[in-house]
């Protein structure tokens, strides 16, 4: 008994009231909205009107699509910048080092300092390339004394200590491998040795290998510099940039070793270390890079920006869909204010760009089905254009816009199907048969157009700075090395079967079971730590849940477009990870999640028109407690350091969840 009361965790009743909360109101949706013999009813009573049993409709795409009003705009401009100010506070350093000296194959450079001092501890920030450097210091500049690692049986460095060099080969003990790049490596010998010249050898498994900075401590802490550092000047140039101790702020973190490195791969002309993915991704993120230098807000900036971009594009999508300005507003909120999408699109991957292009392919395919059926060519194809176009661009990011690529693909051909259905009758004086079969063809040539060949483009061209690297730009070669890669990717993404702590399937993500720990720091600060984890809003995790549910339902009873949209649009981001054996993570969920905030919203337009002023209240109360839970999860979502009380004591509601 007293086990398993320990193992009932106080933060529980958290999670129990927001999962009653839940229940409780869908409960009230479902009673009232599922059943269309309580709403024909309602409305009779209402109206007065004595109403025949109702038809099941048709399923169709085609209505009006709600313009913005001038409110809409403000309050489109209240959300971005709100969501902005946070997702830009400490989004990263700017003043990491730029100027990298280059080594080559087991060169060594040698520093004197004008006065000996006792060296207790080094700091390094690795540029591009690998390997490793064997480091020596000497009082005198006769007798040297070598940095070795100390390591326990399973070879894990436990400790580096300053020894004896005479008879030994180099140690190379201080590493510069491929999860080391663009971050700052802290290292704090056991023994402490009188310094006045200093020599660093560089052994490259990977050229070119830089180095940006060497920051050197004496026993008052102090940076100690050279004063003719000579050869190695970009070793010592920026110590301003030298920061008190390695953190995610400074450094890169999780996936970053790969995109933000091979971003600045490309804008150095060097053929990349990542081709995992498309190159799209890491040429958008590069342009961060180019505005802001290498340095964690640069290689962060265009992720955030893009997130924030999220904002008023989906605010516009729900307010075409449902005409409410309080629907898309929530709507727009609970994605704004959703952990995931904070947490994602402030670390450099490319995920953001994926969903980005995923939310502008749906939105402009979507004014495309709401056309009624006899609209002219011309007036459906720039919404076809615009769709298609993201859609590559999506494509040449990440391949999980190629999914979301399905359902666009299924939706379209079920919008045609329905334009054709419902095309104008002759005897009604609409268009003859004649222009409906012209119209179709035009339709299905510009389509091809549109998802295809352009798209094929698109794809093709985003690797050009990788025959630029090998020197051959021709289309022969463009073709090739794209080619080349799609065989690579897809090889490498069937053999990733490597165990991870923090690896999680399709079920648990749906349920917010198994979030993905990015950074952890308990050590820095005693009693607080700094940690962030990729995990959604509980409120849009387990309400949209619900939402979805409520929405096949809405596809099976009352045979509505909007919901089949949705539905549809959801699946196509998940179902494929019902089928994928690879190794995978909570934040492959990212895209689904937009469409979670879809039903929600969905819900949310049909709790206002059932009129009862406690369901118009629980939209703003439940959108409210998404924020809310927003604004308590922030520090976890950022890194601040926080007292571990807090996160125990609060905002661990699931064993499961590492924060």
């Amino acid at each position: 008994m007293d086990i398993l009361l320990q193992a009932i965790r106080p933060t529980l009743i958290f999670p129990i009231l927001l999962l009653a909360a839940l229940f409780l109101l869908f409960g009230s949706y479902w009673r009232w909205i599922l059943s269309p013999h309580n709403l024909h009813d309602r409305i009779r009573r209402q109206t007065g009107e004595v109403l025949p049993s109702p038809a099941k409709p048709r399923f169709s795409f085609a209505g009006r699509c709600h313009p913005l009003e001038r409110r809409d705009g403000l309050l489109i401009l209240l959300l971005t910048l709100v969501y902005a100010a946070t997702a830009f506070f400490q989004l990263g350093s700017f003043t990491n080092p730029q100027s990298f000296h280059n080594f080559t194959e087991t060169q060594t450079v040698e520093v004197e300092f004008s006065q000996p001092f006792q060296l207790t501890r080094l700091m390094y920030y690795p540029g591009l390339g690998t390997g490793d450097y064997n480091v020596e210091i000497s009082a005198d500049g006769s007798h040297w004394s070598t940095l070795w690692a100390r390591e326990n049986e399973e070879g894990t460095v436990t400790g580096y200590y300053w020894a004896d060099a005479e008879g030994y080969e180099p140690s190379y003990a201080m590493p510069q491998h491929y999860a080391d790049l663009f971050k700052w490596l802290e290292i704090t010998p056991e023994n402490t040795l009188e310094v006045r010249f200093l020599r660093i050898t560089a052994k490259s498994t990977k050229s070119p290998i830089e180095l940006g900075e060497l920051a050197l401590y004496d026993t008052s802490g102090n940076l100690v510099c050279p004063d003719q550092p000579g050869e190695a000047s970009a070793l010592f140039d920026e110590g301003d940039t030298v920061p008190e101790s390695p953190s995610w702020y400074n450094s890169t973190y999780f996936d970053e070793i790969y995109h933000a490195r091979t971003a600045y791969e490309h804008i150095r002309g060097i053929y990349p270390y990542e081709i995992s993915h498309p190159p799209l991704g890491k040429l958008i993120l590069g342009i961060g890079i180019r505005l802001f230098g290498m340095t964690p807000f640069g290689w962060r900036f265009m992720g955030t920006l893009f997130g924030v971009l999220m904002l008023p594009l989906l605010y516009a999508f729900l307010k075409n869909l449902f005409g409410k300005t309080p629907v898309a507003f929530c709507g727009t909120a609970l994605f704004a204010f959703d952990f995931m999408h904070l947490t994602q699109t402030r670390i450099a991957t490319i995920d953001t760009y994926g969903v980005f292009f995923i939310l502008a392919m749906y939105y402009f395919m979507y004014r495309y089905l709401t056309l009624p059926a006899g609209t002219p060519f011309r007036k459906g194809a720039p919404w076809l254009f615009l769709s298609g176009l993201f859609w590559g661009i999506g494509a040449a990011s990440k391949w999980t816009v190629i999914y979301g690529g399905v359902g666009l693909a299924l939706l379209y051909f079920l919008g045609l199907w329905f334009k054709l259905r419902d095309w104008p009758k002759v005897e009604e004086g609409e268009t003859p048969p004649v222009f409906r079969n012209l119209w179709l063809i035009q339709t299905l040539a510009f389509s091809v157009l549109c998802f295809v060949v352009i798209p094929a483009c698109i794809y093709t061209l985003s690797y050009w700075p990788y025959a630029a690297a090998k020197g051959d730009t021709s289309l022969g070669n463009l073709i090739h090395e794209m080619w080349k890669n799609q065989e690579y990717m897809l090889t490498y993404h069937q053999g990733v079967h490597d165990t991870h702590p923090y690896s999680s399937r399709w079920y648990q993500w749906i349920v917010d079971g198994r979030p993905i720990l990015y950074y952890l720091d308990y050590t820095s600060v005693p009693g607080s730590k700094s940690a962030f984890a990729a995990f959604s809003n509980p409120v849009v995790c387990w309400g949209g849940l619900l939402a979805v549910v409520s929405l096949i339902v809405h596809c099976i009873r009352r045979r509505c477009g909007k919901a089949l949209f949705i539905v549809v649009a959801y699946f196509s981001q998940l179902a494929p990870w019902f089928f994928i054996g690879r190794t995978t993570f909570e934040y492959h969920y990212f895209p689904s999640i937009l469409f979670l905030c879809f039903a929600l919203a969905y819900v949310y337009n049909d709790l206002f028109e059932m009129g009862l002023p406690w369901m118009r209240k629980s939209v703003y109360a439940l959108t409210g407690t998404a924020v809310a839970l927003y604004a308590a999860f922030y520090p976890v979502l950022i890194g601040l350091m926080v007292p571990r009380w807090y996160t125990s004591n609060l905002l661990q509601w699931l064993p499961s969840w590492p924060i």
